[in-house]
């Protein structure tokens, strides 16, 4: 059995109240490196090993342009989206339970980044399949 982690953006934040008050750049905006739909593919064997490269070029669906896409041909994942769903990735790579006793299903976590005024919110899933 093997395993890869498919990673969907379904949902992103914007708290612009936030951004006046605590942002350089008080106008900040919704993060632009992510979008709603945007889907993520991650293998870990002889021939793939995205993890390791921080997610580079494990985009596969966005409605952008995908040198513009965090995760896609040109631009790793960002630090903040990273650390939230590295953890997940990692462990669904070596098929083990992402968040067996919280979530409905053991294989599947919902996590966003940590950037307070505009986060991005991640569905993380183990698929698991055979040669």
């Amino acid at each position: 059995m093997k395993h890869k982690v498919r990673v969907t953006v379904i949902d992103k934040k914007l708290y612009p109240e936030l951004q006046k008050q605590y942002c350089k750049d008080p106008d900040a905006g919704i993060c632009p490196v992510y979008h709603v739909g945007d889907v993520y593919e991650f293998y870990r064997d002889e021939e793939k090993n995205h993890f390791w490269h921080g997610g580079l070029d494990s985009l596969i669906k966005t409605d952008a342009d995908p040198d513009t896409v965090a995760g896609g041909p040109k631009m790793p994942h960002c630090s903040e989206a990273w650390d939230a769903i590295s953890r997940y990735i990692y462990t669904g790579l070596q098929g083990g339970s992402i968040m067996n006793g919280w979530m409905k299903e053991e294989n599947t976590m919902i996590c966003c980044c940590s950037d307070g005024t505009r986060p991005v919110i991640f569905k993380v899933e183990r698929i698991d399949y055979d040669d």
